[in-house]
């Protein structure tokens, strides 16, 4: 008998997703959403951007519900987000880490879980460090109530991936003819998964991944990816460069990893090797950076840079999903 803190990825764990009108009940990843859908979300989370400066855009659609933030994992961006698009919508918000959860004194997470659900909580925003955790929740929770996933393991990360596909639509339009590489540690990042899967749904012309070998994802894990472990090559035409931070938190004692100095040298973005990429080309990065190690600074703060549009369309893209998976509840 499965025990409540094991947490399984099945195949069908995209399925769980949509209710049997095919509408979004959950958020679990971008396996499986169809173009269609993921347009809809992107079209959503436009209408809540507004210029740096101007009123933040606000409605009421989810007055009367409660979104309970669980972050067993540590977080400041998505968090945030997550947490000003809540209130942005009307919701009331519930935050939870794992230095005040009773998870952290032996507590199982369903327990918790179940705990919440008691207190009426009608949307739980998950992030964990373990695979398998919030379609494992959905699994276990009541009908009434929508999972969205804000961070699993190295496995999904899709509100970021929302947000990164976006930014890159408001910057270059259509995704046919686009050629994006992703450079860093692929091997461990849910965010370049995320991506990759949204990358291919919307019909991107070429992805490319972009690391040293040791942390190349599986040849057939990503196959309509191209794996390359030469940046110049990698940057070569490209009109997105999305430099994925070096997370040394995951990769303990991993052989053939680079000291800082040889990464940054071999696999570093700069404004010269940027000058290989297409005349358009566009700079992202999920944060937090490393400035000096993954991306030169003044790169970053460049007009070429989307990292601060990134961040603002974190919220946006947020408040879309929240309100989305709001449609199909029961009336209040």
């Amino acid at each position: 008998m499965q025990t409540p803190e094991t947490f399984p990825t099945l195949d069908d764990d995209a399925i769980l997703q949509l209710n049997a009108d095919g509408k979004l009940r959950h958020l679990l990843t971008l396996k499986g959403l169809d173009r269609n859908c993921l347009l809809e979300l992107l079209d959503a989370a436009q209408h809540f951007v507004s210029p740096l400066g101007s009123a933040a855009v606000r409605n009421s659609s989810l007055a009367g519900r409660t979104v309970a933030n669980l972050f067993f994992e540590p977080s400041t961006r998505t968090r945030a987000s997550f947490d000003l698009a809540a209130k942005r919508l009307g919701a009331d918000v519930l935050n939870l880490d794992v230095n005040t959860s009773s998870r952290k004194k032996g507590e199982s997470i369903l327990d918790t879980i179940y705990t919440l659900q008691a207190m009426q909580v009608d949307i739980m925003v998950i992030r964990d460090a373990s695979a398998g955790v919030p379609a494992f929740i959905t699994r276990n929770i009541g009908d009434h109530i929508s999972i969205l996933n804000a961070g699993e393991a190295d496995v999904s990360h899709p509100t970021q991936g929302l947000l990164d596909l976006l930014t890159i639509r408001q910057r270059l339009g259509d995704f046919t003819n686009l050629t994006v590489a992703i450079v860093g540690d692929i091997a461990h990042s849910r965010v370049a998964r995320s991506a990759v899967q949204g990358l291919h749904t919307l019909g991107t012309g070429e992805i490319r991944l972009v690391s040293p070998p040791a942390l190349a994802p599986a040849a057939n894990e990503m196959p309509y990816a191209k794996i390359m472990d030469n940046l110049d090559d990698g940057l070569r035409g490209a009109n997105v460069v999305m430099a994925l931070r070096i997370q040394r938190e995951r990769i303990a004692d991993l052989d053939g990893i680079p000291d800082v100095d040889d990464y940054f040298a071999n696999f570093g973005i700069t404004q010269q090797r940027l000058e290989q990429a297409a005349a358009n080309a566009i700079v992202m990065h999920p944060g937090p950076m490393n400035r000096g190690i993954e991306i030169e600074s003044s790169l970053a703060d460049s007009a070429a840079s989307a990292i601060t549009q990134q961040v603002t369309n974190g919220v946006a893209v947020r408040m879309a999903v929240l309100e989305r998976v709001s449609k199909v509840m029961a009336p209040i």
